[in-house]
């Protein structure tokens, strides 16, 4: 199967393994995604095939947040990008920008942001022909600007 994406796969160092897949198996599922593969020190999500995963760092050093850096998951509706928010702050992240349209990145933009576990940046968005006024988010993006 040939993939339409131009990214193999993205890993992410981990502080605690177990209390990060338990964050991830919960906010990926929403999209439509599970754990392909589960080895010692390792998972790894996808739809179709591996494209996200988590890990202990190799160098057994802690874990390190990019500055500026943030993984964005696609969503096939904006209830998934909405449920990806209520449950990943249910998982415990912190808010970055709350469910909205993002017109500066495009027409359609819908998108929200957290903070996982660790304090990568991550971002679930679908991009729609829905306008503002179909979700009444539009205000709370604003108020809570990425």
């Amino acid at each position: 199967m040939e993939s339409p994406s131009i990214l193999s796969h993205v890993s992410i160092g981990v502080a605690d393994l177990g209390r990060s897949s338990a964050f991830y198996d919960a906010v990926l599922a929403v999209l439509g995604a599970r754990r392909l593969i589960d080895e010692d020190g390792a998972v790894v999500y996808g739809r179709i095939f591996p494209e996200f995963g988590i890990g202990r760092p190799l160098d057994g050093g802690p874990p390190g947040v990019g500055n500026g850096m943030h993984f964005a998951f696609l969503a096939r509706s904006r209830g998934e990008v909405d449920a990806f928010w209520r449950v990943g702050l249910e998982q415990g992240a912190t808010e970055e920008g709350a469910p909205g349209l993002r017109p500066d990145y495009g027409p359609g933009y819908y998108a929200c942001f957290l903070r996982d576990p660790d304090g990568h940046k991550i971002e679930a968005h679908v991009m729609d022909d829905a306008t503002e006024e179909d979700t009444g988010a539009a205000e709370e993006a604003e108020a809570h600007p990425t």
